[in-house]
């Protein structure tokens, strides 16, 4: 047939949307193929009463398996070109629940390596939850990731990219609020969205463009057809209205038909299919490149078996699927149809839980709909669910794949989905898939034990519990200049790398002893203010957990005040929280399998603009959500309130003081700090049951100053005590909720300089050194009037070129500014920062 007769064919046909756009004057407008790819139904749905409904999708209009599983792996060909086949083999692909469950299948075939996984609303026993979102305007919302293996959506750095898979693009709510949880807890830099029509409005196009922007991530668009949905004024009223109407002339027909005769139902064979045991069923739980190799080497012998179990006179065959399961049946479709030969009519679709008005009538999508009971003992509770355009089709025989979860009585019963095609076909098969069980969830790993010194930090073994695994022979340090590099273009994340052990001149050495020895009585005071406050209202023993490490010095003066004082020898531990990433996990098991959790209390140096108070409430919230321990009595029970030795930013209320003033154990890094780096948490060194990790740096030893810093302070404990007393009664008495005065300030400064990240922002003294320290400095604002506290700020800041700017209204000490728009051409190559903006 030629070109133009082929066009003149088509001007002929009818739209199968054109019956709704009649009576509700929607309109469906976009590129030439998108009324071949789309109709318009109807369903009883308080959130949206159209429905967009796909010719090649498989779901509601049998369509030939080729088309189906085609549309499908052309999208995955396409986004494979997009990422280039080194990055298309480590891509992670992710499709919806129930309508897109084959379609995702597919682009991830498409992509030729990529594993698979779609979500669902099956839950599963023994397999715990990865993650869940919800379908705005569905009609059945829950959606929850069941991943075999979690590391599949593992984020972080070396985070391949994710593929999410939708039957259309509407709005985007659905998959941007999956992003948004996803990105939350596994962030990753790169996202490709995949559907087959893109309806999306003009705004809605640049929400997904601002969101993009907001996460920090890159996000593609791959679909096959775009266009819009016109919806006039009125349309979801009038629509289940008309639905109303439809349904009660409907039931009216139906009473009539009752008196008719009934022609005898086709027999029920049940046909094997020897599905490999290795292979699952499908997404549910993920599907791997190896389980797909497996079932395309028995797809052919499983389409014989098939054909071999049809009638002889039998052409005209439609696959049936059932609900989430549409790949096995789809991939199945096309094999028979290749057994059979193009002379064959072949079609596929499936099973569903929407219910949709059908009409008989050319220009509507739903020509007819079978209703019958669910029969996988859903976990919503028995309901109805429909197979459309079957009834009335011509189907010679009809072959129902269901997952043996499935295969249950009521697939069996006279009112079942079997009994209902029996009454509309010549023959019925029913090949069942084994639903694929996931490997029974294992013993928790024996948990580690944590290191203590000598053999890890130079602290007495008693002193402090390191829940730290230990690095100290892996190579981690990277040059400043490019760890910020990293860092700020999202490349890497901080806790993947160490910065180079700043080594203290002989000046600034001498100015940390003369800090120390103005300064330890005052630090002497904060730590028995927050101790004895710990003590009245988390006592009688409370264990003590600081955040490694800058919290571990003030922990183990915790510890030594409560002995000096009362004869208490509390437990310390130190574990790691990152930000950005949460708190250590199996630190939170070990603490709630060894003490009780609601006796730990989390111990910090200082507050700046309560980032870490934030992530800590927000690591704890999660890990109490997840069931804590993992053990059938429910949460943890862990508090996530943190006691502080200075609370300048006015984020917590356990507190030694809320002055800003110079911690001398800021000044300096590992040194200070048990010789212990700073935390490490990188996906190929820590595993789901290990520690967090951290260096020893015994080469150090000579320059330790860490025994220094403790035993100056304690000399001071008695000299506090009265001191101590008072302030703690005062403070007992007091309002002390937070006031959060400096996450304020740090936002006011953030637009004041155009930096535009708080991130960038580090109030306080303590913060302040960090960035001269660890970062790359852009300029230090000092509080006018700021006197010796300063005085290290200055010499690290004249050492680096680093320019201090006096200014008033500071409710810090000072600020450091981290380079705001960081190159490697920020600094020169002394790594002094540049001077200007």
């Amino acid at each position: 047939m030629s070109g133009r007769a082929r066009r003149e064919e088509a001007v002929d046909v009818v739209w199968s949307g054109d019956w709704v756009a009649e009576r509700l004057g929607v309109a469906l407008e976009g590129d030439g193929e998108l009324h071949e790819l789309l109709g318009l139904a109807l369903r009883r749905n308080p959130k949206r009463a159209h429905l967009l409904v796909s010719n090649v999708l498989g779901k509601h209009v049998p369509q030939r398996p080729s088309v189906v599983y085609g549309a499908g792996y052309g999208l995955g060909e396409r986004v494979r070109a997009l990422l280039g086949p080194e990055e298309a083999r480590r891509a992670v692909v992710l499709g919806y629940a129930e309508t897109a469950t084959g379609l995702g299948h597919a682009v991830a075939d498409g992509l030729r390596d990529a594993p698979y996984l779609h979500s669902t609303r099956r839950p599963v026993a023994g397999v715990a939850q990865a993650g869940g979102f919800e379908e705005a305007h569905s009609h059945a919302t829950s959606h929850l990731l069941l991943p075999e293996a979690p590391e599949l959506l593992a984020g972080g750095a070396e985070a391949s990219t994710l593929v999410l898979v939708d039957d259309e693009f509407s709005t985007g709510n659905t998959v941007l609020n999956t992003i948004r949880a996803l990105h939350e807890t596994h962030p990753r830099e790169r996202y490709v969205i995949v559907a087959l029509v893109d309806m999306r409005s003009a705004g809605d196009r640049d929400r997904l463009t601002a969101f993009a922007a907001e996460i920090g991530a890159r996000v593609d668009l791959v679909t096959r057809s775009s266009g819009t949905v016109t919806l006039p004024e009125g349309v979801l009223e009038r629509g289940q209205a008309l639905v109303a109407d439809q349904e009660a002339e409907q039931a009216g027909r139906a009473d009539e038909a009752v008196a008719g005769v009934a022609p005898a139902p086709a027999p029920v064979t049940r046909v094997a299919l020897d599905w490999p045991a290795e292979v699952p069923d499908g997404g549910r739980h993920g599907f791997t490149p190896a389980h797909r190799a497996a079932l395309e080497a028995a797809l052919p012998g499983m389409a014989e078996r098939i054909a071999g179990a049809l009638d002889s006179d039998v052409r005209r065959v439609l696959v049936l699927g059932f609900e989430e399961l549409m790949y096995a049946p789809l991939r199945l479709g096309a094999a028979l149809e290749a057994a059979m030969g193009s002379g064959a009519g072949i079609r596929y679709s499936t099973t569903t839980r929407s219910p949709v008005l059908a009409v008989d009538d050319p220009g509507y999508a739903i020509r007819t709909r079978l209703v019958f009971p669910a029969h996988d003992d859903p976990a919503d509770g028995p309901g109805d669910r429909y197979a459309y355009n079957v009834a009335g089709a011509g189907f010679d025989a009809v072959v129902a794949v269901v997952d043996s979860t499935a295969d249950t009585p009521e697939l069996h019963a006279p009112d079942g989905l079997l009994a209902r095609l029996a009454a509309h076909t010549g023959q019925v098969l029913l090949a069942v898939v084994p639903s694929y069980a996931p490997t029974p969830l294992q013993e928790p790993a024996v948990l580690p034990e944590p290191l203590r010194g000598p053999d890890f930090s130079s602290y007495a073994p008693e002193d402090v519990g390191w829940l730290l695994q230990d690095l100290s022979d892996t190579e981690l340090e990277a040059p400043t200049e490019e760890r910020e590099e990293a860092i700020q273009s999202g490349g890497a994340h901080y806790a993947e790398s160490l910065p180079v052990e700043y080594q203290p001149s002989a000046e600034y050495q001498a100015l940390f002893a003369a800090a120390l020895d103005a300064s330890a009585a005052r630090i002497a005071r904060a730590v028995g203010t927050v101790t004895e406050t710990v003590l009245a209202e988390r006592g009688p023993r409370p264990v003590l957990v600081s955040l490694a490490r800058a919290g571990t010095p003030v922990g183990v003066l915790m510890r030594h005040w409560a002995r000096h004082r009362h004869g208490l020898d509390l437990p310390h531990y130190a574990l790691s929280i990152v930000r950005g990433r949460g708190i250590d996990a199996t630190a939170l098991r070990w603490l709630a399998a060894h003490h009780d959790p609601a006796d730990v209390v989390f111990v910090d140096g200082w507050t700046g603009k309560g980032a870490i108070t934030r992530e800590l409430a927000a690591a704890i919230e999660e890990f109490e959500a997840s069931g804590g321990s993992g053990g059938s009595a429910g949460p943890a029970g862990f508090d996530p309130e943190i006691a502080v030795l200075a609370d300048p930013g006015g984020c917590v209320r356990t507190y030694g003081t809320r002055e800003d003033f110079l911690i001398p154990s800021a000044c300096l890094n590992s040194t200070v700090s048990g010789l212990i780096s700073r935390t490490v948490l990188r996906a190929d060194l820590v595993g789901p049951d290990d520690f967090h990790g951290a260096k020893f740096y015994r080469e150090l030893a000579e320059a330790d100053v860490s025994g220094d810093f403790l035993a100056a302070v304690t000399a001071r404990f008695d000299e506090v005590a009265d001191q101590v007393d008072a302030e703690t009664k005062e403070l007992l008495a007091a309002d002390r909720a937070p006031t959060w005065e400096g996450w304020a300030a740090v936002e006011r400064i953030s637009e004041e300089y155009g930096i535009h990240d708080v991130n960038l922002v580090k109030p306080g003294v303590g913060e302040t050194t960090r960035v001269l320290l660890r970062r790359v400095p852009w300029k230090i604002l000092a509080k006018r009037g700021a006197g010796t506290d300063l005085t290290h700020i200055r010499l690290l800041a004249e050492q680096r070129g680093v320019p201090v700017e006096e200014v008033d209204d500071l409710p810090y000490s000072c600020v450091g500014l981290i380079h705001p728009r960081f190159t490697r051409g920020a600094t020169g190559a002394d790594g002094k920062a540049v001077q200007g903006a």
